[in-house]
């Protein structure tokens, strides 16, 4: 089985969250799986040099864009046995990041359409084109629509899956034919609610949808998750399903993480002590074996359910022996909220705004508990990571939460959940976890249990495969 995963971004060699994250890590473990898995992404400007060096030109071609043909570059590259390609247009790819440029329809759709025009260039025809969020959404439609009869380019299935349907690729409709050149026989396939909807393109053409954890899959076929698809999605239900991420093992190991202050694992971590009490030195913090310290690494806005924790962390503080450490960044109301909790109660509360990943890891190692309350949530990694490095969540039952942290109240547990969106709910979870830490028989146990929690992407590329394999047979 052959399968083209095809993304517009992907870890190491440049990305900007979850995506990156699973394009760089689900083809190495399917390709361990003995499925011949490739990876096409853009040749950005801003990935490093280092890598850029360890890419070949292979050739070059012309992709159509409407009414117009342009550049496209091949380079390759491998990685732990999978071959990555790089798409290079320096008018579409030679600028500062990746996304938020005026012209990003027009980019992507470039790079949707490469994807196919590719195949014959690279002389490797995938059984699967696996496409990924609103940026390749456009890859099953122009397969459909232009490709699929022809020669080199028969059979092969399409599967599309939404990382976040928050991000759905909305244009005006002036763009159909001049930038996109779709024709007026397929705009009913991208249009929706009278715009262009890329995202929608992607569910209305692929022959598989898929999300990233079984409950989210659920909850995006309700109004309130759906950001307005709930309408498309309920039509396309038979083709939906949801298979919950993985992390990458052996990056984040807290056996051989280099960034920890000292290694441990799931057989002897008393070295986990010792990265909390550099943690609570680091970030100004009462250096105290006692207290629960309860980490906060995400981005500062809303949905992450940050608002919940500016209604009663302060309660915490006055009521129980805690400590918190954050490190992120976001909107400027919760970015003053935590400096002025920080600044109110330096020896509880220690912040660093901004994104450090070595500091980051330190986190994750260092806290005893890791708060996690989003609104929404289509996978989270980040509950996985505190996992990962002993840490117990403290999360919302929410999508990719709810399917990866089960409440340790029967003692059986991983973590501790609450249900309802509500600040006094998430206290109530809180002052659980803080009676379990103080439990110094109990808590060794889970966190021992945490430690040996399976994250990895083993299990989830086994969904796949077997969903790839589901799709062939049809």
């Amino acid at each position: 089985m052959k399968v083209l995963f095809v993304s517009s971004e992907a870890n190491p060699w440049m990305a900007s969250g979850g995506l990156g994250d699973v394009a760089g890590s689900l083809p190495i473990a399917l390709r361990k799986r003995l499925i011949g898995c490739r990876v096409v992404m853009p040749l950005y400007e801003g990935i490093k040099q280092e890598y850029k060096d360890k890419m070949k030109f292979i050739t070059s071609i012309s992709v159509p864009v409407s009414w117009r043909r342009q550049y496209c570059g091949i380079f390759e590259a491998k990685l732990n046995g999978v071959v990555f390609y790089f798409l290079d247009n320096q008018y579409y790819f030679k600028r500062d990041g990746i996304y938020g440029h005026y012209d990003d329809a027009e980019r992507f759709a470039f790079f949707a359409r490469a994807a196919l025009e590719i195949i014959p260039a690279i002389d490797w025809k995938p059984d699967i084109i696996h496409c990924n969020d609103w940026q390749s959404a456009l890859t099953p439609l122009y397969y459909s629509c232009y490709y699929a009869n022809q020669i080199g380019f028969e059979n092969i299935k399409t599967v599309f899956t939404i990382h976040n349907i928050q991000y759905q690729g909305k244009y005006g409709n002036e763009l159909l034919e001049d930038v996109l050149g779709i024709g007026p026989e397929h705009y009913d396939l991208i249009q929706y609610d009278g715009i262009v909807n890329f995202l929608k393109a992607g569910i209305e053409c692929a022959n598989m949808v898929t999300t990233v954890s079984p409950s989210y899959a659920k909850e995006i076929l309700d109004p309130w998750y759906s950001h307005g698809l709930d309408s498309i999605l309920n039509q396309r239900s038979w083709k939906l399903c949801g298979i919950l991420n993985g992390i990458d093992t052996e990056s984040y190991n807290p056996e051989t993480d280099t960034a920890l202050f000292a290694n441990y694992n799931a057989d002897d971590f008393s070295n986990k002590a010792i990265n909390k009490e550099e943690v609570q030195k680091m970030m100004g913090l009462d250096v105290r074996p006692d207290v629960p310290l309860i980490g906060i690494v995400s981005r500062l806005v809303g949905h992450k359910g940050v608002d919940l924790m500016k209604e009663v962390l302060e309660k915490s503080l006055w009521e129980r022996d805690v400590q918190y450490v954050v490190l992120g960044s976001g909107e400027w109301q919760y970015e003053s909220y935590f400096r002025e909790l920080h600044e109110k109660y330096p020896n509880k509360v220690g912040l660093r705004l901004g994104f450090v990943p070595d500091l980051s890891r330190k986190i994750y190692a260092g806290a005893d508990l890791f708060l996690m309350p989003s609104k929404s949530e289509p996978c989270g990694l980040s509950q996985m990571i505190a996992l990962r490095y002993g840490t117990v969540p403290i999360v919302r039952e929410t999508g990719g939460l709810r399917d990866s942290i089960t409440d340790s109240g029967d003692g059986q547990g991983n973590g501790f959940t609450f249900k309802t969106y509500d600040a006094y709910d998430m206290l109530g979870a809180i002052y659980r976890a803080i009676d379990a830490y103080n439990n110094h028989e109990y808590w060794p146990t889970l966190v021992e249990r945490a430690l040996r929690c399976d994250m990895s992407w083993g299990k989830s590329a086994n969904e796949y495969i077997k969903m790839y394999k589901s799709l062939l047979k049809d």
